[in-house]
């Protein structure tokens, strides 16, 4: 009889199983095989089939467990997959467990100890189910299980019995029908031959993830539902291979929470990808919590602290109902939303709510495919531009450098992530690990508040090249930096400062360095138009000086720049790195041999970079002590000006001296590269020097030609008083360093080498370069050299300071003879010619010696040089030895013109006066 029983169960369980519409047993006949089954429940010897199938294993395994109310029934169900345990007494098992799925009351234990709270919560009264629904061990749990998240009281006793068999159903897939059903092609072609311990599930959840191929659209449906019936987020031991697997980690990584707490699972998340892992659990892990991910309540803290802000904010139902309108999947991305709101933007989450949020999605930035939105609008995107990332975080990394490639969907979903990272980077929890020793260092302030708001990132890239900085936070740092770029509303504090700003000023551009570009140009024109009130807010201002400073470090971060010199940096910088502005210090030193493009970009580098000196890297860098020595009360844009006038200082280091060097010849090849040049003579270039002006293009240096026109105004003494004391001042650091005439650099090359070769290898240069080519002057066989030089001796006749030679050899005598004298206009070189003369003065031999140098070396440049205008011309006449003679001559000529025009009269023939009068 036993037997006949029993096989009239195992096709009742197999009929369920099938589903396809042929019922080859009676419905008097199922309700006559389930009571049979609830009368059996009691007592396990009442179920004769099964009493005979398990005699030898109950005592085995259940000798010392009393018969009746079910407990030789749990016993047995808990020592199913042992070893030891025959064959012929597990199918039989099954066949019980399956029978309890399709109604709990086979189970007397569950029936018994749940009986007042099914009644209490109503789950027995749904008169939209028939009955054979509502008797579902499936329906029981969910219905107990909502109950519990909406806080009513579930006895003990019945939530241990729920324990049991969620644990019961998590092990063996065979007790789901639809499991059975949905995913029988997946089990046979993929996970046949499994352990059922949990692990065929396993294997199955992990097929749905895609990551052993994939599974039918029931299947995924029908693992989905098992999940939410079984809810393993709630307590992880329900999930028996994950707990096997995950012992040890939990033993060390998690041993400070309580067994069973629903926390264990998020620290396992926390330590997912570090040295505590294991790969075993890491697979279970991802399998279980891609399935969790896929509906909000099945993480039960996020669920308790944020079931108000769901109802309130995305109109959610019970735990057990769902909404066509916002299906699980979508409550999600809706309360993320909600959490980043400002006050301003109102309905926002509760702070615990909040906290929850984030501790979701620092966990599902560790997997793009924890993230439902993203993989199912990026699938196509993920096969097409990143299905070679394989390695943790790569796939989202990818997404965002192809973001401009990507479908509309999947551009949204990556560029909203994206918008959120920038407020709060602490989602990107591997950067976060990879950083966490700067950001102990260095930000650990920053890092322990609640509201991040793009404070951490920004602290982050302050401190990039600090000794704690490694390298995979490094290329992290600077990956995020290079996304920002593609969308100025990828950098938060940047967006929230300035969005007003950009509506106004550069409305439709998108990219954040076209943004950037807009903005400062915009600030650069309203303050060379010394305008009285800025078109770009204080608050805009100031974070886009920061964006600025930012963008400076790594060239990268400029894509115009980066692209129009890529060929130039693989050819002259191969071996430069990113960062620290190495690679545009090295376009800056070869900038003789990059191609016009490259220049072009590079000279406007400059151009913004010497208005601003903060944005020069480099200098900044280099010179940051001798700023704070030197330069801690001047603004920001005199930094470079603060800088020169301590160069020679003591106590300046030479580095900083060294780089301060370099920049002055930079402003030197161009007057539009020295701001405070440009101010001064703005009225003054375009008077004598438009000529060179109107041959000039817009990118490239004028090879100092502007700044050599206006000295040679400064020595006949026609320029304005700000701009003669701001070329005072090149033409003495000019006369000091040869390396700042770009024009005696540019014609004297061949001559310094040959003549000068062992001044000009001087490590210091105090114009001893240029005192060569003086005393040398008669060598010089080019006429191009040659007037340079000349040049440099009518500038010294009008100035003794730009002569630092002959200054240094006269400085005693000045102070002596000269001193009510003031400097300029070549009165204080007046002044010593007149003592030179006067045989009651004395002065100093070297002084002397000097001067008649200098006397020589002008008689000689008299005689050379070319009269550039008439009052040159009658200078060399009036100091000329043939003065006489050349007078001479002229008078001569004007008198034979005269007695020409005497003798020879009229040219043209008179007319009579009648031919007048006509």
């Amino acid at each position: 009889m036993g037997e006949v029983i029993s096989c009239l169960e195992r096709g009742l369980v197999k009929e369920a199983e099938e589903q396809d519409g042929r019922h080859t047993i009676k419905d008097e006949c199922k309700r006559a095989i389930m009571r049979v089954a609830e009368l059996s429940s009691d007592d396990f010897h009442l179920d004769r089939y099964l009493y005979f199938s398990c005699r030898d294993d109950r005592e085995r395994f259940c000798e010392n467990t009393q018969a009746g109310e079910g407990r030789v029934y749990k016993c047995l169900f808990n020592h199913k997959f042992e070893e030891a345990m025959s064959e012929k007494c597990r199918d039989a098992l099954t066949t019980r467990q399956k029978l309890i799925a399709q109604d709990y009351k086979v189970s007397y234990s569950l029936a018994k100890a749940c009986k007042m709270d099914l009644r209490k919560n109503r789950c027995n009264v749904d008169t939209n189910l028939p009955r054979a629904r509502e008797a579902r061990l499936s329906y029981l749990l969910l219905c107990l299980e909502s109950a519990v998240h909406r806080g009513h009281t579930v006895s003990g006793e019945c939530q241990g019995e729920m324990l049991d068999y969620r644990r019961m159903l998590m092990e063996d897939f065979s007790l789901s029908p639809e499991i059975v059903l949905h995913c029988r092609r997946a089990i046979e072609t993929l996970c046949s031959g499994l352990h059922r311990k949990g692990r065929t599930l396993h294997c199955l959840m992990r097929v749905g993830r895609g990551d052993k191929g994939n599974v039918e659209n029931l299947c995924q449906q029908a693992l989905q539902t098992l999940i939410q019936e079984a809810d393993p987020g709630a307590d992880y031991r329900i999930d028996r291979a994950l707990n096997e697997a995950c012992e040890s980690v939990i033993q060390t990584a998690c041993k400070h929470i309580r067994n069973g707490d629903p926390m264990i699972l998020s620290c396992l998340m926390e330590h997912l990808y570090t040295e505590k892992m294991v790969e075993d659990c890491e697979h279970r892990l991802l399998e279980l919590q891609y399935f969790i991910s896929r509906d909000w309540k099945l993480d039960p803290i996020l669920y308790r602290k944020c079931q108000g802000d769901a109802s309130r904010l995305c109109h959610t139902h019970g735990w057990n109902e769902t909404s066509e309108m916002m299906p699980p999947s979508a409550i999600f991305s809706c309360l993320y939303r909600h959490a980043y709101r400002t006050e301003e933007q109102g309905r926002r989450l509760s702070r615990d709510c909040r906290v929850e949020v984030q501790r979701i999605l620092h966990q599902r930035a560790l997997d793009v495919k924890l993230d439902p939105e993203l993989q199912k609008r990026c699938m196509t995107d993920l096969g097409k531009w990143c299905s070679e990332k394989t390695e943790t975080g790569q796939e989202l990394e990818c997404l965002q450098d192809h973001v401009d490639e990507l479908v509309s969907d999947c551009r949204d979903v990556v560029g909203n992530l994206t918008e959120l990272e920038s407020e709060d980077i602490q989602i990107e929890a591997l950067l976060m690990r990879a950083c966490e020793p700067v950001i102990q260092s260095h930000c650990h302030e920053v890092a322990d508040t609640q509201i991040d708001t793009g404070d951490l990132m920004e602290c982050l890239v302050q401190n990039k090249h600090q000794k704690e900085m490694n390298d995979k936070c490094a290329v992290g740092v600077t990956h995020f930096q290079l996304i920002q770029m593609k969308d100025f509303r990828f950098s938060y504090k940047f967006k929230m400062a300035c969005k007003e700003d950009v509506l106004k000023l550069c409305p439709n551009i998108k990219k954040k360095v076209d943004v950037v570009i807009c903005l400062s140009t915009t600030v650069r024109n309203d303050t060379l138009q010394d305008l009285k009130e800025q078109r770009v807010s204080v608050k805009c201002r100031k974070q886009l000086h920061v964006e600025e400073l930012e963008m400076s470090e790594d060239i990268r971060l400029e894509p115009e720049l980066y692209n129009s010199c890529k060929q130039d940096i693989g050819r002259l910088c191969p071996s430069v790195a990113f960062g620290n502005a190495q690679v545009i210090e090295c376009l800056k030193e070869n900038n003789k041999q990059l191609t016009q493009r490259c220049h072009q970009r590079v000279f406007r580098l400059q151009e913004v970079e010497m208005m601003d000196p903060e944005l020069d890297y480099q200098l900044m860098k280099v010179c940051k002590q001798m700023i704070k020595r030197f330069c801690t009360e001047a603004d920001a844009k005199n930094m470079l000006q603060c800088l020169k006038q301590n160069k020679n200082s003591e106590l300046m280091d030479p580095k900083c001296k060294q780089m301060i060097t370099k920049r002055q010849i930079t402003q030197n090849t161009d007057y539009r590269l020295n701001p405070v040049l440009r101010k001064a003579c703005k009225a003054d270039i375009p008077k004598f020097c438009q000529g060179i002006l109107n041959k000039a293009s817009d990118d490239n240096e004028l090879e100092g030609q502007v700044i050599s026109c206006l000295k040679l105004k400064y020595a006949d003494q026609r320029l304005s008083p700000d701009c003669e004391d701001q070329i005072r001042v090149i033409l003495q650091e000019s006369a000091l360093d040869y390396r700042l005439d770009p024009q005696l650099q540019v014609h004297c090359t061949e001559e310094i080498s040959r003549l000068c070769a062992e001044e000009a290898a001087a490590q210091e240069q105090t114009g001893q370069v240029e005192e060569c080519l003086k005393v040398n002057l008669l060598k010089i066989k080019h006429d191009s050299c040659k007037k340079e030089v000349l040049n440099m001796l009518k500038e010294s006749k009008a100035d003794i300071f730009v002569d630092p030679v002959l200054h240094t050899a006269c400085a005693l005598d000045i102070k002596h003879h000269c001193a009510a004298i003031p400097p300029g206009h070549g009165r204080q070189m007046s002044c010593l010619m007149e003592a030179l003369g006067d045989k009651r003065v004395r002065l100093q031999p070297e002084c002397k010696k000097r001067l008649q140098d200098r006397i020589d070396m002008w008689s000689y440049a008299a005689k050379v040089a070319p009269a550039e205008g008439f009052s040159d011309l009658a200078m060399q006449v009036m100091t000329s030895p043939s003065k006489n003679y050349i007078l001479l001559i002229i008078a001569l000529g004007v008198c034979v013109l005269f007695l020409v025009g005497l003798l020879c009269g009229r040219i043209t023939k008179r007319v009579t006066r009648e031919l007048k009068d006509r």
